[in-house]
């Protein structure tokens, strides 16, 4: 099993910026990536970002490249997610998976835990 914490969320103007943290615990031995999804009322999860434990490779969503940087800090078994430039559409539940798979790093069913999600609300 693999415990995931998300934190960070809030509420923040357009234009502004959040840090996301998720920290995993448990057996994280048997992780290879780490992501970020999200889900807006009404809407479909989606792909936001990912990045592997080891060699740190990363993918993004188009809506977030350049915007939003993912990164790890290994010794603490911790991802973040560093949003900038934040829009109204950036508004939904942010969630931490964690996976094994080698392949297909941006469908959510290759994640095996998940962490309980943190609210990002942007106001216009």
């Amino acid at each position: 099993q693999v415990q995931l914490v998300e934190s960070g969320g809030g509420l923040v103007l357009a234009g502004g910026s959040l840090r996301l943290s998720c920290a995993a615990s448990g057996r994280t031995f048997d992780s290879y990536r780490m992501g970020w999804f999200r889900q807006a009322p009404g809407k479909e999860r989606e792909f936001v970002a990912t990045i592997t434990w080891r060699g740190g490779f990363t993918l993004y969503a188009d809506f977030v490249r350049g915007r939003f940087t993912i990164s790890t800090d290994n010794a603490k078994n911790t991802v973040y997610l560093q949003m900038n430039s934040l829009k109204p559409a950036d508004t939904a539940v942010y969630y931490c998976p964690t996976g094994g798979s080698t392949s297909l790093p941006a469908d959510g069913a290759t994640y095996g835990y998940w962490g309980q999600g943190t609210q990002v609300t942007v106001s216009s």
